[in-house]
This record gives structure tokens, sequence and C-alpha cells, in this order.
């Protein structure tokens, strides 16, 4: 590979060494802390939400009262797409710099309310409807953080390292992932279940507010993005970009939500079922594991997450986005059944190895998305574009994971069902990625146009 273009992100501009490691701080920390924010509360949705916020229907359902706890996570969910929807016009209009640092301050303000609500012993129907508003602030918040992070970094990276600069950003969700993970498990540990159970599970989401300033800080010092740069210099005035995105790159915004679906389910079983269901008792449709080793194993396992996904944007620069996410949804669907068999074995090294594998087969369709999605969209609807399909993916694939799973155990009293849904979901993402134009690698993402951008030639 030629090193000519080592500075150069995109056509036209440089980021010198300090500058990258600026840009590549700021994504992956700031995506690191506002998706820990979104995952302790997948974590405490699984272990003890249940009982504190819907009290009489865990004392007379318990299996119903852990459905609907899972649904809230879903309910966040639906409000993403207005998030991508508000963040996305505003970030093509007025910057991705500032967006990132509201959607971050937000994220963090819910997640601290969280940490502080009463209980419905409390306060009876008001603590649900409250934790439902706070859920919503957390989804409108994500909806438009991703795709912000996700351009920040893909437009200031070198054409022959996009990928690479693009898998930063989505690293930061396994990392977000052990954090929360590990937080709820070093205090379990600390204070004890019954503890944990009473006043500790307040802990980690009064945490993200120490976790706000520092991301704050971080952010602030990153340069706006070039090529957000380019596009005020081009146009005094910034046009209306969501109608134009609707009118000329519909089809983008569908295929970018299917290709997401398999990968967001995938991910949310590890966030938010797969450490309940093996730590629950067996006549609840659990494993009956002790939760302080399981969760501790899931932390561990989350670990190939984080490497597979820096491996799949720097082999993407190689090979090609659509072929490494091709290879990584048949990988998803072969492992998908093999591993509730491990789990189910209920020795806690076998249910690491398995979940282990599992997270290693994500990153091949998640590593290279923020590079796939940022070539396919053109730069004046560029940011609404991958939030508004990233957010329409995660409700058709993560919102509901959980619940889902939770229905067909109950169900049919049989794990590996589950591994079928995921299957499922891995096929239809894989022809949605197969139908993406195959020569959109290496564009100059300056472009501007309805129809698109048009290639360039990549110093590969």
């Amino acid at each position: 590979m030629a090193t000519s273009d080592a500075t150069v992100p995109g056509p036209g501009g440089t980021l010198d060494p300090k500058e990258k490691r600026k840009v590549l701080a700021g994504t992956m920390v700031g995506t690191t802390i506002e998706w820990y924010d979104f995952f302790i509360y997948a974590q405490a949705a699984g272990l003890v939400l249940a009982p504190l916020f819907l009290a009489p229907l865990a004392d007379s359902n318990p299996g119903v009262a852990q459905v609907l706890s899972f649904a809230t996570i879903g309910i966040s969910f639906l409000f993403r797409p207005l998030g991508a929807i508000v963040a996305g016009h505003l970030g093509d209009r007025f910057g991705r710099k500032r967006i990132l640092v509201f959607t971050l301050v937000l994220m963090g303000v819910a997640t601290c309310v969280i940490g502080l609500l009463p209980t419905y012993a409390q306060i009876g129907l008001a603590a649900p409807i409250l934790l439902i508003l706070m859920r919503i602030i957390q989804g409108f918040s994500a909806g438009g953080e991703w795709g912000g992070a996700a351009l920040m970094s893909v437009e200031h990276a070198p054409v022959s390292k996009r990928g690479y600069f693009g898998a930063y950003p989505q690293i930061g969700v396994p990392c977000g992932m052990i954090l929360a993970t590990f937080v709820v498990w070093a205090i379990t540990t600390a204070i004890g279940t019954e503890a944990f159970l009473e006043w500790g599970w307040r802990i980690p989401f009064l945490l993200s507010f120490v976790l706000i300033i520092v991301g704050h800080l971080i952010r602030k010092t990153v340069e706006e993005s070039p090529v957000f740069k380019h596009m005020q210099q081009r146009r005094a005035k910034s046009s209306a970009p969501l109608g134009l995105l609707f009118r000329k790159n519909a089809r983008e915004v569908v295929l970018s939500a299917l290709i997401f679906v398999a990968n967001n389910a995938a991910g949310y079983l590890v966030i938010a079922f797969l450490a309940t269901y093996a730590s629950r008792p067996v006549e609840e449709f659990g494993l009956g594991m002790d939760r302080g080793p399981v969760l501790l194993a899931t932390t561990l396992a989350s670990f190939g997450w984080l490497i597979s996904t820096l491996y799949g944007g720097w082999i993407s620069d190689r090979i090609g986005r659509v072929r490494t996410f091709q290879i990584g949804y048949v990988l998803l669907a072969a492992w998908a059944i093999p591993m509730w068999f491990m789990v189910d074995t209920a020795n806690i090294y076998m249910y690491f190895l398995g979940v282990f594998v599992f997270t290693l087969t994500f990153g091949l369709s998640y590593g290279p998305q923020s590079a796939l999605y940022a070539e396919m969209f053109p730069a004046e609807v560029r940011y609404s574009g991958v939030s508004i399909g990233y957010a329409l993916g995660a409700i058709l694939g993560g919102a509901f994971a959980a619940m889902i799973a939770e229905l067909l155990l109950t169900r049919y009293d049989a794990s590996w069902t589950i591994g079928v849904y995921v299957v499922v979901l891995s096929l239809v993402s894989f022809i949605a990625v197969s139908l993406v134009k195959k020569d959109i690698q290496g564009i100059d993402l300056h472009a501007e146009g309805i129809e698109g951008p048009e290639p360039v030639t990549s110093n590969k």
C-alpha cells in the first residue's frame, strides 16, 4: 500500500499525527461513554428493574414482568429515528462537532436521573412513567450520537484507511459494553447481591456524571470534520437535507437499516439477555449460575467484539466493505445456534467460550460500518442518512431482541430457537449488504449532488 496519503483525509486537507490521535480518541472515548450509559440500563433491565419499577406484576407474574422490563429497552429505540432526524439535520447544517457534544451531555443527564429515581414502592405508577421518560431521552440522544461519531472519524480519514478510522467509534460500543458489565460486576461483588438490588444498582448510573465531564473535555478539542468545512466553503447556505435525503437516497436508507439488523440483534443478546438467562433460577427458564462469575465472563468475552471490530475495519480497507460484511454474516449465522448448546451446559468456562466466539463474529459486520455508510451517502445528507439508517436498523434489530428471545425461550423452552432467530436476521442483512453498489469504496467524500458522490481513485 502506498503511504503518500498517510496524512490526507480524503481529497484535500491534511491530518497531522497529533490531530489524528485526537480524532480517534474523541470518537472512541465519546462513543464509549455514550454507550456505557445506554448499556448500563440494558444490564439493569435484565437484573433489577422489574422488581423495583414493576413491583406488583413482578410479585404476581415475574416472567411477564421480565418481558416488560426488556421491552423498556426497546421503547427508547423507537425514539432513535427522531434523534437521528434532528441531529442529522442539524449536523448537516451546523457541523458534526456541536451535535456530538450535545448528544453526549443529553445522554449523561438522563442516565444520572435514572440513578436518582424513586421506585414503585415509593411513588407508585409514577416510577415506571419517569423511567420510560428517561429512556426516551436516552433513545433520542443515541439516535444522533453514532452518525456524528462515525462521520467525524471517516471524514478525517485518509482514503485508504477509512475502514480503520471508522472502526474507532465502532469499538466504543464493545468498550461501553465492557465498562458497563464490569462496573455492575465490581459493585455486585463488593457489596453483595442483596445490597445491589436494594441501592447499589444506582451507582453505575450516577458514575455517568464523571464520564460526561471526561468525554466533553476530550471531544471539544477535536477539529470539525474537513468535509463539513468544505461544504461550508462551497455554499453560503445549507439546503434542507432531510427532504433531499428521502427524495434521492431512500434506497440507501432502507439498505443501511437492513444491513444492521442482524448485528444489532446479536449484540443486544449479549448486552441484555445472556447474563440474565444464565444467572436466574432454573424454574424461571434460567440456568441457575452464580451472577458474579457470569457477569465477569460476559465482560471478558466482550473483548472478542472489540478485537474483531478493529480487525473488521482494517481488513475492509483491503478486501472491500461488502465482502467483509458478507463473511461476517456467514460466520454469525454459523455460530448462532451452536453457541446456545455451550451456554446451556451451565459451565462458566463453556459459557465464556461460547459467548467469546459469538462476539468474535460481530466485528466483520461492525468494524466497516462507519466507512460503508459514509460512502453510501453524498456529503450534504450524509449525517442524516447514516443516522436514520442506523436508527431504523436498531429498531428492527436490537430494540426488542431481548424481549423476543425471552418470548421464544418461554414458548419453546429451547434456547437454540433464539439462534434460529439470529440466523434469519443474518440472511436478511447478508442480502441487503450484497445489494450495495460495489464501486463506492474510495469515493470522494467531499462530493455533493442529488444522485450521490462519484467514485475517485484511492491511493491503495
